[in-house]
Order: C-alpha cells, then sequence, then structure tokens
C-alpha cells in the first residue's frame, strides 16, 4: 500500500506536550501513533485545500517527488480519510479556508474520469459530517461519516496531564477495530461499521453506499485499511539464478484481476493532540 499523510505537525513538538516527538491515542499511553514508522509527505503550510485536490486529481508540478503523488489508476482502492473541524457542507484547513462538499465531489468526478481508482472509500470525522457526501455522484464511492446533520462530533476523553482531548470518540472505536484486524483479516467493512454504537460515538454515524456497487458484506476490511500488494506480471519470460535457470510462460493481462491494492490520503489538518 502507498499512504500519503497530510497532517498540521504541530502536536509532537509543541511546548504543552510532555511527551515530545510522541503522540498518543489514549492517555494511558499505550500506542505511539507518531512512532519511527510515520513518515509525514505534507506538513504545516504545505496542507491547503489547493494541495489535497492536487494530489487527488495528479494536478502536480513535475518537480513534486512520487512519495508525495497518489500513483493510482483504475486498478486501485484508495481511502481517503479527513478529519478536523467542520460544519454543513465544508472542513476546515489550518483554521484559514475551507474545502467545500461540491468541490470534493467534483475532485472525485475527476479521478474517475481520469482512471485514478477503482473503487474509494471516503471517511471524515467532523461535525455534522454526512453534509460533505450529500453530493457525491461519481461511481464506485463508499462514504461513512461519523455524525449526522445537526450533530457534532465529540471527543472521547482528555488527558489532564496536557489538558486537552486528544481522540475523537468514532476515531477511537474505528481504531479499536482495526488494530485487530491483519494483512490476511477475513472481517469485511460491514462488521468494521456495525462496531459504531451512537451510544458510545456519541453521534449517529452515517454510511452512503448507493454509488458502491459491492454488498459490504462480501468487502474485507483490508481491500481498504491494507493488504498484501498484489503485484501485476507482463511478458515476464524467464527467471535466472544462480542454482538453475528456470523458465515460465509469458504472463497474460492480469489489470481486470488486481483492483485490490488499497492506497490511502490521511489528512488531518488542526487537531492539536490526536
Amino acid at each position: 500500500s502507498h499512504i500519503i499523510l497530510m497532517l498540521a505537525d504541530d502536536m509532537a513538538c509543541n511546548a504543552r506536550n510532555q511527551y515530545p516527538a510522541k503522540v498518543f491515542n489514549n492517555a494511558n499511553k499505550n500506542l505511539n501513533i507518531y512512532g519511527d514508522d510515520v513518515e509525514v509527505d505534507y506538513r504545516g503550510y504545505e496542507v491547503t485545500v489547493e494541495n489535497f485536490l492536487r494530489v487527488l486529481t495528479g494536478r502536480l508540478d513535475s518537480s513534486v517527488p512520487r512519495s508525495k503523488r497518489l500513483l493510482s489508476d483504475d486498478h486501485s482502492n484508495i481511502l481517503i480519510y479527513l478529519t478536523g473541524h467542520g460544519g454543513v457542507n465544508f472542513l476546515k484547513f489550518q483554521d484559514s479556508e475551507e474545502i467545500s462538499n461540491v468541490e470534493l465531489a467534483d475532485a472525485f468526478e475527476q479521478m474517475w474520469q481520469k482512471k485514478r481508482y477503482h473503487e474509494l472509500m471516503f471517511v471524515i470525522e467532523t461535525c455534522q459530517a454526512v453534509s460533505m457526501y450529500r453530493d457525491f455522484y461519481s461511481p464506485n464511492i463508499l462514504a461513512v461519516a461519523c455524525s449526522q446533520i445537526g450533530e457534532d462530533s465529540l471527543s472521547h476523553h482528555a488527558d489532564p496531564q496536557i489538558g486537552v482531548h486528544i481522540i475523537d470518540s468514532w476515531t477511537y472505536y474505528a481504531l479499536e477495530f482495526l488494530n485487530s484486524v491483519s494483512t490476511t483479516s477475513q472481517a469485511t467493512l460491514r462488521q468494521f461499521l456495525d462496531t459504531f454504537d451512537p451510544e458510545l460515538v456519541k453521534s449517529h454515524p452515517g454510511i452512503r453506499k448507493d454509488l458502491f456497487q459491492r454488498d459490504l458484506h462480501e468487502v474485507l476490511v483490508t481491500d481498504f485499511f491494507g493488504s498484501v500488494r498484489t503485484v501485476e506480471l507482463h511478458n515476464i519470460t524467464s527467471y535466472h539464478s544462480a542454482a538453475a535457470d528456470v523458465d515460465y510462460p509469458a504472463s497474460p493481462d492480469t489489470r481486470g484481476a488486481s483492483h485490490d491494492v488499497p492506497k490511502a490520503l490521511l489528512i488531518n489538518e488542526d487537531i492539536s493532540f490526536v
């Protein structure tokens, strides 16, 4: 899988953080979600609506490295996860600008027309989150939101040592479920989405699946949240090793069977401690 992470990146070294270069998902501090394997691709002032839309649509300058590009095609499954402050029909970026639901819908249509995804899962955690997906119109999109119009997205708990709430309720229970999923798991998206009890999440999550073709009971969580990469082989005639020469027949075009390579674009734009 290939992950592009956009992050304000001001929390790990914030003066209020008593654990420099660490960010925990829980006041118990069992899981550092800002570990050595986390690579931030866009940080600080790079996290803008323009850059986000350019990454989605592939309209990037030639100088932008491959690691900061969404290298997807019409075989790719893409997960887009957005979290931050928002309201009806908008999500804030850095408290200085907003992206609207119409801009998102049009960007996804560009992606579909340019064959930049096979299936797309859109997840958003913000206040009145379902308003951000109601104008989607492109095929093969599954949209999930943590709250209905008129509802807030509330935090799960606070850490008294730093004096702020550190994780939102929806993300807390999502992470709890996903931490139990391995690359070989047979857990389905239906099982994942059924774990969100409105009394625990403190809001009523929404799901839009009319644009999505597959039954959620048949879609594995690992189709979007990470799995073993499917590799395409074309015109492979031989493999040479020091021990022996082994001939392999030419591989057929397998493009139709390789749509389960997940990619992710994660945006967390203004949460102080997550």
